[in-house]
This record gives structure tokens, sequence and C-alpha cells, in this order.
């Protein structure tokens, strides 16, 4: 967010290269969307639908973000009624990221340790389900923040316009209050799946009737969520880092703000398809079609043999 003013030349740089790494990021993770949606091998699969629904929640969310903070320069005031309504879905996809994750960990863990149960608990229909639910857990709590609003402040204050961030419609104490029961119940609920899955994994691992080379790529890739978890807590710890480093650097405080808004809000977007696309062979061998246009070609070569 441009919480300070910076040079024309610095604004102008600071959003390309944010303009640029989001058109960049979503090109990629667009190419596994479209691989997905037009491989049926892939609609049957728990695994990959929990997947394909994380790339395009991080598809959104950095629309979002990269939005807002263009936005925070060419237009810094803006509607409290439509910046309520940015805020609310950047924060609904910022919380579906966690949750997806442990879905996707526990999708793995049962896979693993009880494959024969795998095909009744994991079916199309259920994780369906659970994606609708993710979505519910999320967008209650962000919605309890524009009726915080409502409850304390007049109707009028949605026809006002503000510097839209999140500290500035939603500030209050209330606010910060629902953010840290939400964020730590969510959170530390992740945790524990993630450690209970990975532990469970590797006792798996260990036995003699498990299969060795999928358990340990379930193992690598629990351990990838944890690091994929990390990254995104990283949104809740960058105000903590910048009060650290601005108190011992204030002439870098434009830097200090940018950089951390780069590493907490856009690169995490690009481990999605890093951790699945590249390791999984499956993926990566429709993603690479697409990426060196061969599955155009053979279209239109087979359209060409029709003729």
């Amino acid at each position: 967010m441009n919480l300070s003013r910076d040079s024309f030349e610095d604004a102008f740089m600071k959003n390309f290269i944010s303009v640029a790494l989001g058109i960049i990021i979503t090109y990629i993770n667009g190419i596994f969307v479209f691989a997905f949606f037009n491989n049926p091998v892939f609609y049957t699969d728990p695994r990959y639908i929990l997947y394909i629904h994380l790339v395009i929640n991080d598809i959104i969310m950095l629309f979002l973000s990269v939005t807002l903070h263009v936005v925070s320069y060419a237009a810094p005031l803006v509607n409290v009624g439509v910046c309520s309504v940015l805020l609310l879905v950047t924060s609904t996809t910022a919380q579906n990221s966690p949750l997806n994750l442990a879905g996707m960990a526990l999708e793995r863990y049962i896979a693993i340790c009880k494959p024969l149960h795998h095909p009744q608990l994991c079916s199309v229909n259920r994780i369906y389900i659970l994606i609708g639910l993710i979505w519910f857990l999320t967008f209650v709590p962000a919605v309890s923040d524009i009726i915080i609003v409502l409850v304390n402040e007049p109707i009028s204050i949605f026809s006002r316009s503000v510097m839209c961030y999140s500290k500035t419609v939603f500030g209050s104490d209330q606010h910060f209050m629902r953010m840290t029961v939400v964020q730590s119940l969510y959170l530390s609920s992740v945790w524990i799946i993630l450690i209970f899955t990975y532990f469970k994994v590797l006792q798996a691992a260990k036995a003699a009737t498990t299969d060795q080379v999928s358990a340990r790529k379930a193992r690598n890739t629990i351990l990838l969520h944890g690091l994929q978890l990390l990254l995104c807590m990283l949104t809740y710890i960058t105000p903590f880092i910048n009060y650290f480093f601005l108190a011992l650097f204030p002439k870098y405080l434009t830097i200090f703000l940018y950089l951390s808004y780069l590493v907490s809000n856009v690169i995490p977007r690009l481990l999605s398809p890093l951790i699945y696309g590249v390791r999984d062979q499956k993926m990566y061998r429709h993603v690479r079609m697409y990426l060196t246009c061969s599955a155009f070609n053979m279209k239109i070569q087979a359209e060409t043999n029709q003729i």
C-alpha cells in the first residue's frame, strides 16, 4: 500500500514490477487451470480438485492484491462501500489458503494411511462440500467486519472516501479482537493438522505394507504445505517486521514496505504451481504440452486430418 509519498519514478517502477509479476504468475497459474479443465482425468481425483481450487483462489487473491496496490497510487481515495467489498473478498481468499492446505494434507493422510476408506471419505462430492465449507468459514468472519462497522458507525460512512486498506476501514478494537481470535484459531488448527498428518504418514512409511514411494511423496508434500503456511503467515508477521526494521532504518520506509508487500502477498502465489506442477508427473506432463504449444498443434493436426 502507498502509505507514504514516492517520487513519480519510484511509484511507476513499483507498480510496473507489481503488475508484471502479477501477470507472469497469473499466466503460469492460468496454464494449470486450463490444463485441469481440459483433461477429464483430473475431474475425479480429489487431490487435483483441491489443488486447482487453491490455484484459482491464489489467482483471485493476487488480482485483488495488485489492484489495491495500484489503486493506492492511482486513486488513493476510494469509496468506503467499494473498498469494503474489495477487502471482503481479499480477506476471504487470504484465509482460504491455509484451510485448503489443511484439506490437502488430510486427503494425502487418508490416501496413504487409510487407502481402503479413501474412495468413500474423499469422494468428489465430499471434496466439493469441503470447498464450500472452507468458503463459509472464511466468508462469515469477513462479513462480520462489515457488520461491526454498521453497528458502530452511521450508514453515511459508506458514502465517504478513504485510503483503501484494512486498518482504515476496519480499524476498531472489535475488528482487532475478531481478527486475533479467528486467525489464531484457524492457523493453530491448520498447524495441528499438518503436524498430525506428517507424523502419521511418517509412521506409515516405516510399515512394510505401505507403498514407500507414495508415502515419501506424501510426506514431502505435507512439508511443503508447512512452507506454504509459513508464507501465508507472513501477512500477519510483516507489520511487526516492518516496525522493527523501520525503527533501525527510517530512511528506507518505502523500500521496506514494498518488499514486505511482494514477499507476503505476491511471491507466495507462485508456490502452488511449483509444488504440484513440477513435482507431480501427471500434471507436469499436461502442463508442459500447453507451455510448448504441442497440445494446440496436435489439435490442429487432428482437425486437418478430418478435413
